[in-house]
């Protein structure tokens, strides 16, 4: 049978979000249901909501940077128990057997990830709904042990700001003696400088405008390169191994090309969109790569957060109630946070007890 759960839903892309009650799935033999206590805002709630990439469907329940308790688990299930901290991050499924999915690229299926939100679930068809909401049903394959170092508010956005960077610097093998730079100090650029520094790298911030200085310094970076600044630019002229470009809107990358190294990547994972006038010369003349990067599948994430536990690493983070949650996003939009909303939950309940 299913079970009522609360929540805080978008109905249209214009409206605001607000309580919904809808009907989660009756837990299967593989499942666990886990009681939320706290979920991430991303940037990618703002563009779901909004309809930004054409797929929305409504009432949406957006959250993909899920941390609670394991409350209920199904018979087949090995790996957890009732009181487990655990985390859910951008997917709940995937086909499990094609190519990708064999490698642990599980965000690469080609059958489809299934994702935490906004999706279809591919057992009954039904609507999926994430983590602006009391209780989630997640098969057990996607849920994360969340280690017992970790503050759990701070752990939410590992889910996806998280393996979004960790992912690129364990690709391109980044290590002791790499030299790395993030475009963009936000919710992906702070991950990307704490999580590079712990690896060994030297790491650059290359920011648009100068006062972040101290910040980016605290964050984990060695330099700060404002990327305006012709000078600056040319200073650091073929240094970098590899460049992890978080920025979230449509901007010149042309600028930043120059900077790698022979044979040093660029690679995106904020921005979807297409690229204009883009000049393909220094890459073709210097073995340099223009590359894109999605999360990260499930071991990798897993691996991500066990390797935050060992490094003390947690995300910096504001805490809201749900019921701010539409003045969160507008001040998503001005990029008036540092670094990453994290909603503490047991507002939702609060609410619903007035």
């Amino acid at each position: 049978m299913t079970f009522k759960v609360r929540s805080y839903a978008a109905h249209s892309a214009s409206g605001r979000l607000g309580l919904f009650n809808f009907d989660r799935r009756s837990p299967r033999a593989d499942d666990v249901v886990i009681e939320i206590l706290y979920c991430g805002v991303c940037h990618s709630d703002l563009h779901n909501v909004r309809n930004d990439w054409g797929n929305a469907n409504y009432p949406m329940v957006p959250g993909h940077e899920i941390i609670g308790r394991v409350v209920e688990v199904g018979p087949g299930v090995k790996r957890f128990k009732a009181g487990d901290r655990v985390g859910v991050g951008c997917m709940v499924d995937s086909c499990q057997h094609c190519a990708p999915c064999g490698k642990g690229w599980e965000q690469y299926c080609e059958n489809g990830a299934t994702y935490t939100y906004n999706a279809t679930d591919p057992v009954d068809g039904s609507r999926t709904h994430g983590g602006y909401s009391e209780k989630i049903v997640v098969k057990q394959d996607f849920v994360l042990k969340v280690p017992d170092s970790l503050d759990l508010a701070g752990t939410a956005p590992l889910l996806c700001a998280g393996i979004t960077t960790y992912s690129p610097l364990r690709h391109w093998k980044v290590g002791a003696g790499s030299k790395v730079a993030v475009v963009g100090l936000g919710g992906l650029g702070h991950m990307g400088l704490k999580l590079a520094k712990a690896m060994g790298a030297e790491v650059t911030l290359f920011s648009r405008s100068p006062g972040k200085e101290a910040d980016a310094r605290r964050l984990g970076a060695d330099h700060i390169v404002i990327s305006t600044d012709a000078a600056q630019m040319e200073d650091v002229a073929g240094q970098f191994d590899l460049i992890i470009d978080t920025v979230p809107y449509v901007h010149d990358v042309n600028p930043y090309v120059p900077t790698l190294a022979v044979g040093g990547t660029m690679v995106m994972v904020g921005y979807l969109g297409p690229l204009e006038d883009f000049n393909t010369g220094p890459l073709v003349f210097s073995r340099k790569a223009l590359a894109g990067s999605l999360i990260g599948g499930i071991a990798e994430t897993q691996e991500m957060l066990d390797f935050c536990g060992q490094h003390g690493i947690t995300s910096d983070i504001e805490m809201i109630r749900i019921q701010d949650i539409n003045e969160a996003y507008e001040r998503l939009l001005n990029a008036d946070v540092k670094y990453r909303f994290v909603i503490d939950m047991s507002s939702l309940k609060e609410e619903v007890a007035a």
